[in-house]
């Protein structure tokens, strides 16, 4: 009994250790899957003579397109990702928040967003246990931020944004893949 108690409270003092450096950059990684996941697939749905939508009755006037919209997404992506890396994005960002003015096309902002993917990937594998809490420049010009701050603004401010381009793309009879039912052989 003792032996096994023994085991019990080593195994159990070592587990944070064993998997803490592996599991801060595999939540952050699976934020951004999601993101990848929902964004991009709704990105890739939006018929492209639609990227140029936004509403324009009530209290609409004014806002994104779904093409401003989705580039804001990854500006914000890159620039995030470069603020937790302390790497310029390896992309033109443009002026402003909302991307180069010289992407334009469904196909151009489909891949810029695809490329701020990638780069937010790559931060959230950058994150350790001991660098987590370093303070980084903010990309916005307001002083520092943590570094896993910088990683985690990337999901739920690309979800914000999401939430409106899925009222965009069911405005315009575009079901989110997110959305629409599992194939039958998925549901097995």
């Amino acid at each position: 009994m003792r032996a096994a108690s023994f085991v019990l409270l080593l195994s159990l003092s070592l587990t944070p250790a064993m998997f803490s450096a592996d599991g801060i950059p595999q939540v952050f990684d699976s934020q951004i899957k999601s993101v990848e996941s929902d964004v991009l697939r709704l990105a890739e749905a939006m018929p492209a003579e639609k990227y140029d939508f936004a509403p324009t009755a009530g209290s609409f006037q004014g806002v994104r397109t779904f093409a401003e919209q989705a580039k804001h997404i990854a500006t914000i992506m890159y620039m995030l990702a470069g603020a937790a890396l302390g790497e310029k994005p390896p992309v033109d960002l443009g002026t402003g928040e909302n991307g180069p003015a010289s992407v334009r096309s469904k196909a151009q902002i489909v891949e810029y967003l695809r490329g701020s993917l990638k780069f937010a990937h790559k931060a959230a594998a950058s994150l350790t246990e001991k660098n987590q809490l370093d303070d980084v420049t903010s990309p916005f010009g307001d002083g520092t931020m943590k570094r896993v701050a910088a990683v985690s603004t990337i999901a739920w401010h690309s979800f914000d944004h999401y939430g409106q381009m899925v009222v965009y793309a069911r405005m315009n009879g575009v079901v989110p893949p997110a959305s629409q039912p599992a194939p039958a052989s998925a549901k097995k």
